[in-house]
């Protein structure tokens, strides 16, 4: 049975319906944010396994939308990323980026030291490294399929998807006990005025309130939605362009990191040049839809079954790498931030998005400062971190071992 574009678009839309509907009615889902996409998409994909099994009926998607919707979503992160903030979270932000940097090295030191000693490809022990854990699933998705069209990795997508979901469920389960563990070492802030807790980093206008108040509500314009649909488009060209000039020298990049570098020239260059301001709301909802389809797509036409050697030996990966992050939150971490209730804040949130993704960092601190106070530092610091920079910094540290002769 092959399905069409358009079918398998409508089957995408009815993976996320059911997975919202799954989420929105299971206890467990919610309380580790877990993606509505991988929730629909995994069980759709169990399901067409059952009935090839039993039936012999093998349901085949057409997902040349896949590819588009991916380079959408990492053109949203660029669009979004703001330079003139980086003043607000100054020395801090420098410091944790580089905090952040030392637990990729680590990750892909772990990964591919698994996978060597557990005889799999060493691929494979990228891929259940920071490609996936601090790369999230879209990441993982995106350097799946790098991996399986020009390093020749059989279900590479599989295995990242695998690895993300892991990585998504542990980040929001080890974040409390962690930042719990640290907090008994610090002084709690509980000011009666909130802005009372700012640090001399940041200004009360200069802070963000996206995260810090989610049920603020924007409203969207038809003219906002246009405009920022005119960027994401001008930024998947140009980043196409770019991507297909370099391949095969030095700068080779995926097109995706150069797609988000060309939305980061646009918005900072267009803001700069004639003082245009993106509207960041619409930006996050295409981003959202993008990467939801995206997902969905992707997990709805898995090939479980291509898996089941992996399942035990990627699991062992995995594991180590949980200890891992943990240790390294509250060993390097927190101290590395200044061993105070903001560093306790910001190791929960290096747990989400050091496993699992920049939302279930959200989640880890939103649950910490909603108990003992507010820490706007590392509301500010963490989504710039985890939801732009990462990016970046993950796709140099992932060249850079790409560059070793244990492939060849």
């Amino acid at each position: 049975m092959n399905l069409d574009v358009l079918e398998t678009l409508v089957a995408a839309s009815l993976v996320l319906l059911l997975g919202r509907k799954l989420v929105g009615t299971s206890k467990f889902l919610k309380t580790y944010s877990i993606p509505e996409p991988v929730v629909g998409g995994l069980l759709v994909a169990i399901a067409l396994l059952v009935l090839q099994q039993f039936t012999h009926i093998q349901v085949k998607f057409d997902t040349s939308l896949q590819g588009p919707l991916m380079l959408a979503f990492f053109a949203t992160i660029g669009l979004n990323a703001n330079i003139a903030s980086l003043k607000a979270g100054g020395r801090k932000l420098i410091l944790f980026l580089g905090v952040v940097v030392g637990l990729l090295l680590i990750q892909d030191v772990i990964g591919i030291g698994m996978a060597k000693m557990l005889g799999l490809d060493p691929l494979i022990g990228l891929l259940g490294g920071s490609i996936t854990l601090s790369g999230g699933h879209g990441t993982g998705a995106a350097w799946g399929r790098v991996f399986s069209e020009r390093h020749g990795l059989t279900a590479a997508t599989e295995i990242a998807i695998a690895c993300a979901t892991f990585g998504l469920i542990l980040g929001g389960l080890i974040g409390g006990p962690v930042a719990r563990f640290l907090i008994r070492k610090v002084q709690l802030p509980l000011p009666e005025n909130p802005e009372d807790a700012l640090t001399d980093d940041l200004s009360s206008d200069e802070i963000p309130l996206i995260f810090e108040q989610p049920k603020a509500v924007q409203l969207i314009t038809s003219q906002a939605f246009i405009e920022a649909l005119a960027l994401i488009a001008v930024s998947l060209s140009v980043g196409t362009l770019i991507s297909s000039l370099i391949i095969g020298t030095a700068f080779e990049l995926p097109t995706f990191v150069c797609v988000l570098f060309v939305g980061v020239l646009l918005s900072n260059g267009l803001s700069f040049l004639v003082d245009y301001k993106i509207f960041e709301r619409v930006i996050v909802v295409l981003g959202d839809v993008s990467l939801s389809l995206f997902l969905a797509m992707a997990l709805m036409s898995l090939k479980l079954l291509d898996l089941a050697s992996l399942a035990l030996p990627v699991l062992l990966i995995l594991t180590v790498q949980t200890v891992a992050m943990a240790l390294y939150a509250v060993f390097v971490t927190f101290r590395a931030m200044g061993s105070n209730y903001d560093a306790a804040v910001l190791a929960a949130g290096h747990c989400g998005f050091g496993l699992g993704a920049t939302p279930t960092a959200i989640a880890n601190m939103q649950a910490i400062t909603n108990r003992f106070g507010p820490s706007h530092l590392a509301f500010l610091i963490v989504p710039m971190v985890g939801a732009f920079f990462v990016d970046i910094a993950n796709a140099i540290v992932i060249k850079l071992f790409l560059l070793l002769p244990i492939y060849n």
